[in-house]
């Protein structure tokens, strides 16, 4: 009996790339840039219509061509469809004042059957096929009456789009307590949860209304700050713990990692001590302190 023949193992193939290029495109209001395929090459702050999940919208090119890499794409990537013409733009402006009188409508008719949510913003896509209102509530809204309103008044698909406080202060924006333009309207593309165990990390007072910002959540720079606090707190104490310092005994009541000052308190007094004063450095290692015992 012969043996059945075997076949000859296939050469493998190469994918084919569904772009030669990849570009990263910005949009108005976000300081996010998005990766996009692309067939030619195109240089930064050119102004491009794009495919996106909403619609057609008009970005700005933020990283010029680049060759299109597999590794930096998440999930599908979207088509830039040509760069924008003076008709495009055009109508990008027009779309901008309409958007404008939407939001009357719209608050109108919010306020007509006393629903409970505050809109923020509306905008048109490039080809008005879709209306986008943006709006805050703090529960979940029935605006399956607030449809019929604006579907009898606005042509094309209407979207509402709930979002939390913190969006709210990215798109609004405004200046925080630090007099700079808040974080999350300035550079920040995404939110990263933020935890009263920041605050203590950093030794302050639990004072909400203090360690709030004007969206009334946790500050992001508490997030900010985190590591580096943490880094400095390495191998110190914990605050209310008994330390013995010039032959008395002493209770660690505050630290001050920035100043690196200690404080120390009994019945009879209090003392500020430094931490190279009070935590003498181990000749074999200097970023480990020890407590004078």
């Amino acid at each position: 009996m012969s043996k059945p023949q075997q076949q000859p193992a296939k050469k493998p193939t190469l994918k084919s790339k569904p772009f030669p290029y990849m570009v990263y495109i910005q949009f108005d209001g976000s300081k996010k840039a998005y990766s996009f395929g692309a067939f030619d090459e195109y240089k930064t702050n050119e102004s491009v219509v794009v495919e996106t999940v909403r619609g057609q919208e008009i970005g700005t090119v933020y990283v010029p061509s680049m060759p299109y890499d597999e590794s930096k794409i998440k999930g599908d990537i979207k088509p830039i469809l040509r760069r924008a013409t003076e008709k495009d733009l055009k109508r990008k402006a027009e779309n901008e004042e309409k958007a404008k009188e939407a939001m009357e409508i719209c608050q109108a008719a919010i306020t007509k059957l006393a629903l409970d949510m505050h809109l923020i913003s509306c905008e048109y896509t490039l080809d008005r096929s879709k209306i986008m209102f943006t709006y805050v509530s703090d529960d979940r809204v029935d605006f399956r009456g607030l449809l019929k309103e604006l579907a009898g008044q606005l042509q094309g698909r209407i979207e509402l789009r709930q979002v939390g406080p913190r969006n709210k202060a990215k798109l609004v924006g405004g200046i925080g307590i630090c007099g700079m333009e808040c974080c999350c309207s300035r550079f920040m593309s995404d939110f990263d949860t933020v935890s009263i165990n920041m605050a203590k990390n950093q030794l302050l007072a639990l004072n909400i209304s203090k360690l709030s910002g004007q969206c009334g959540k946790l500050k992001c720079c508490l997030r900010f700050e985190n590591d580096e606090y943490t880094q400095l707190r390495k191998n110190l104490p914990k605050l209310n713990s008994q330390i013995e310092y010039n032959g008395s005994n002493y209770r660690i009541t505050g630290m001050n990692v920035l100043q690196k000052q200690a404080k120390l308190e009994n019945r009879e007094e209090t003392l500020f001590v430094s931490f190279e004063e009070l935590f003498p450095r181990r000749k074999d290692d200097d970023n480990e302190p020890t407590e004078k015992l």
